[in-house]
């Protein structure tokens, strides 16, 4: 953790990184993309597809923007990065108001149908060949036979007391808000330091361990760790910082013994839906795709299907699988994971990181993943899956 006194040494050295920092950093709080692309009438549009026997697309709405886009883009573009003399410093801010003014765009467009889906593209790319291949590798395997453990009995109270007890052993305030319009049963909102769960959900035991580890384990342990570093960069985001966070998270289930086969399918079923978007797939299609095709259930299948096409064509949902490919490949390869968990970064920023520790501009972690410590996955279906990922 850094002291008032290093805050106030690098504020005197590094002034000109300081004030852009923190310029970006009152432009970026606003504009969590989730927060924006999740719709707020899922379940009555739910209802709805089902009703048509599954042909009519549902007509999601969306939450209104807080923030004017063009004033955005112009402020970010405003921001005074020739003061910066380090070019190495000087090169990643540049990077980093690239990656939020297509970040901005994305959000105008939430609902706008094909120019949503490119700004999407532009940000969270689409599935590779590999990628593809690699879901219906995984999905040529069986899931594992019913186990009490996998049955949906648990309430939100339940899985809140579960998610306090668990939060004990972490050294950070565990804020927990129960929320209706999100699209996954729980996740972290990364601005308020928030765990929300998804209102009316039920969970299993397993499902409960395989939260905790994902969005405890990494998206708080990383957030937390970003709010103590100089730079507030570390906590907004560095560029295309998803896919190596997620794939964090997807590994912090496996080391703990939480990951199943029916999991990595779902994250399987999660690429072919983003593969269909590319394909000119509407809702119903991939629905099909997923549903009929590949015979998961329907209920499944819808939230798949919705998170791959709400705000008009998301891809985002590709990334955890690639994520999880890239992370065991550096787990294998016998290198830690410390210099990921300083905050909301990617795999590419390792350097820059380092780099950035040296000049004091970060520091090292202060919360680290307890699952990391300790290989509880015994699971030789899945080791043999992870092992020849392509």
């Amino acid at each position: 953790m850094i002291t008032e006194n290093q805050r106030l040494a690098i504020q005197f050295e590094y002034p000109n990184v300081i004030e852009v920092d923190d310029n970006l950093d009152r432009l970026i709080r606003n504009i969590e993309l989730l927060s924006y692309v999740n719709p707020l009438n899922g379940e009555k549009e739910k209802h709805k597809f089902f009703a048509s026997k599954f042909v009519e697309d549902p007509k999601f709405k969306y939450p209104k923007l807080k923030f004017d886009p063009y004033k955005l883009h112009r402020l970010f573009y405003s921001q005074r990065l020739e003061r910066i003399q380090d070019a190495e410093l000087k090169n990643l801010y540049t990077d980093i108001i690239y990656y939020y003014a297509n970040m901005v765009q994305c959000i105008k467009t939430i609902g706008k149908g094909k120019e949503f889906y490119y700004n999407s593209l532009n940000i969270y790319g689409t599935p590779t060949e590999k990628d593809v291949q690699n879901a219906k590798f995984i999905l040529h395997f069986d899931d594992e036979p019913g186990d009490v453990e996998l049955e949906k009995v648990f309430s939100t109270e339940d899985a809140k007391a579960y998610f306090e007890d668990f939060a004990a052993a972490y050294e950070f305030p565990l804020n927990i808000k129960f929320a209706t319009h999100i699209a996954a049963d729980a996740m972290v909102s990364n601005a308020t330091k928030t765990l929300l769960l998804k209102r009316n959900s039920r969970f299993s035991q397993n499902q409960l361990l395989t939260l905790a580890n994902h969005e405890i384990g990494v998206h708080l342990v990383t957030t937390f760790n970003a709010s103590l570093q100089p730079l507030k960069i570390f906590s907004n985001g560095f560029p295309k910082n998803v896919e190596t966070q997620e794939g964090l998270a997807v590994f912090s289930e496996y080391m703990s013994g939480a990951l199943t086969i029916k999991r990595l399918k779902e994250l399987a079923y999660r690429v072919l839906a983003s593969d269909s978007l590319i394909k000119g797939y509407s809702f119903a299609d991939t629905f099909d795709l997923i549903h009929n095709q590949y015979k998961l259930n329907r209920n499944d299948a819808f939230s798949i299907t919705l998170r791959a096409h709400r705000g008009g064509g998301f891809t985002k949902d590709r990334l955890y699988l690639s994520g999880l490919k890239k992370i065991y490949k550096r787990y294998k390869n016998g290198e830690s994971m410390d210099v990921l968990l300083t905050g909301k970064v990617a795999l590419n920023n390792a350097d820059q990181i380092k780099y950035l520790q040296n000049l004091g501009l970060a520091q090292p972690i202060s919360h680290n993943n307890l699952a990391y410590s300790e290989k509880r996955s015994s699971n030789a279906t899945l080791d043999f899956i992870l092992n020849n990922l392509k």
